[in-house]
């Protein structure tokens, strides 16, 4: 019986029309709404968010790991990853001489440089080793139906959680797949492919050779995270690795004042929309300047003080060993 209900129910989504972002859930009209905005006809807007397979199924691990209590955790994750990377430096010095060809281009076109690019895709999959086990619109679905906006980081998360809906929305109905075979996998946090693009930043997608970009494709992953950090961070001009301290040293330290300073911010004093102060590890150091502005533009990347200096360290230590 269930079954002959589930097909009938089925055939009607199949064959309905629509021309309204009508539903139940006010979230999903604000979802609808923005897909239609961005070129997304009715019929398909609706189909997605009425399908089974991908508003009825549900990622817990992925909520679970999106809530507040476990930010402190991914603190310390970032940490332990900083210290467990640098001993594939030599992994990336062998991928960026792989390549050199799109590195160059990747340099030439964008001006940012390639060791940084390179410790990014490290960081984010292991230069693509580490394989996504979610979907992205399960993740963001999951986050909008369970999230209550009662605090400014609910109503965060719920706000990113719609827009990331709406992007992959567009992103398939562009791609003229049907909701079921939009499959995006992705990282617990909705983040996809080698670069670990969130939805909303498939606009930074570029194609190394070819006009659509696919983010599981290395040399795309490339260009792609290199025209990121040109469009979103103002990144371009390369670094001048003389002019960078030693970073093993400044590394340290800052680990020593994270610890001391519960606020601790590598560069910012204080956050973008100035409610909310830090101490400033940079900021008073004239010999940091440099280095300081350069990790403003990789956090505008991922937002994290330790992913920055990571970033930073293992590109300076690829660069050393290249040159060489």
């Amino acid at each position: 019986m269930f079954k002959i209900f589930f097909i009938l129910s089925l055939g009607t989504l199949l064959f309905a029309k629509y021309d309204n972002c009508e539903f139940k859930n006010k979230d999903y009209i604000d979802v609808c709404n923005s897909a239609v905005k961005n070129g997304v006809s009715y019929e398909y807007a609706n189909k997605f968010l009425l399908s089974y397979f991908k508003t009825k199924k549900f990622d817990e691990i992925s909520y679970k790991y999106l809530q507040p209590k476990y930010i402190t955790t991914h603190k310390k994750n970032e940490k332990k990853a900083n210290n467990v990377l640098v001993k594939y430096v030599p992994d990336m010095v062998e991928h960026l001489k792989e390549y050199s060809e799109v590195y160059d281009f990747a340099e030439q076109k964008y001006g940012v440089n390639r060791e940084i690019i390179a410790a990014i895709l490290i960081k984010e999959t292991r230069l693509g080793k580490i394989k996504p086990t979610h979907d992205a619109f399960i993740v963001f679905n999951t986050l909008v139906v369970r999230t209550e906006p009662n605090s400014p980081r609910e109503k965060w998360l719920l706000n990113m959680g719609k827009t990331n809906m709406a992007s992959i929305i567009t992103h398939c109905y562009k791609k003229e797949v049907t909701p079921e075979e939009c499959t995006l996998p992705s990282s617990y946090a909705g983040a996809v492919g080698i670069p670990q693009f969130m939805p909303n930043s498939f606009i930074y997608a570029h194609g190394y050779k070819t006009e659509i970009a696919d983010l599981t494709k290395m040399e795309d992953a490339i260009v792609s995270t290199a025209n990121f950090l040109r469009q979103k961070a103002e990144f371009t001009e390369l670094i001048e690795w003389s002019k960078i301290p030693d970073i093993v040293s400044i590394e340290s330290k800052w680990y020593d004042y994270e610890f001391e300073n519960e606020n601790a911010s590598l560069v910012y004093e204080k956050s973008s929309k100035a409610d909310k102060t830090y101490d400033c590890f940079a900021c008073d150091k004239e010999e940091l300047q440099y280095l300081r502005a350069y990790a403003k533009k990789i956090m505008r990347y991922n937002n994290s003080s330790n992913y920055a200096i990571g970033v930073m360290r293992l590109a300076y230590d690829a660069h050393t060993m290249l040159n060489k």
